[in-house]
C-alpha cells in the first residue's frame, strides 16, 4: 500500500468513528428506511397487527384495516350491519384496545367504509 493510500484510508476510518461507528450503521439504516418509504409500512403493519389483535380473529375477517396514515386508520367493512356497529358502538372500543397493544395513542381516529 502506497503512502497516499494509507493516508486516505485512515481518514475515511477517522471519519466513520466522528460517525458514531455501529451507531451510523444505525442512522445509515434509519435513513434508508424512511428514505425507501419502507419504515411506513413497517410502522403500518404493527397497527394493522393491533387491530386485528384487539378486534379477534372473526371481526378482523368482517373489518379489515387497510391504511394507516397521520394518526388515522381507515378500516374496510364487509356489511352495512358491521359499518353500522362499528362506527356507532363498538369502533371507539376497539381503538382504544389497538393503542394498548401499541403502547401509546398511535391510532387518533379510525375511519370505517364499507367495501365493495
Amino acid at each position: 500500500m502506497t503512502d497516499g493510500a494509507r493516508k486516505d484510508s485512515q481518514r475515511t476510518r477517522r471519519k466513520g468513528d466522528e460517525r458514531g461507528g455501529v451507531g451510523s450503521l444505525r442512522n445509515a439504516l434509519g435513513e434508508f428506511l424512511r428514505e425507501s418509504g419502507l419504515e411506513r409500512q413497517f410502522s403500518s403493519a404493527r397497527v394493522f397487527k393491533a387491530w386485528r389483535d384487539a378486534v379477534g380473529p372473526s371481526m378482523a375477517q368482517r373489518a379489515r384495516a387497510v391504511r394507516f396514515d397521520n394518526g388515522v386508520l381507515q378500516v374496510a367493512v364487509t356489511s352495512a350491519a358491521h359499518l353500522q356497529e362499528l362506527s356507532t358502538f363498538t369502533g371507539e372500543g376497539y381503538r382504544k384496545a389497538a393503542n394498548r397493544k401499541l403502547g401509546g395513542e398511535r391510532i387518533q381516529s379510525i375511519e370505517f367504509r364499507l367495501e365493495r
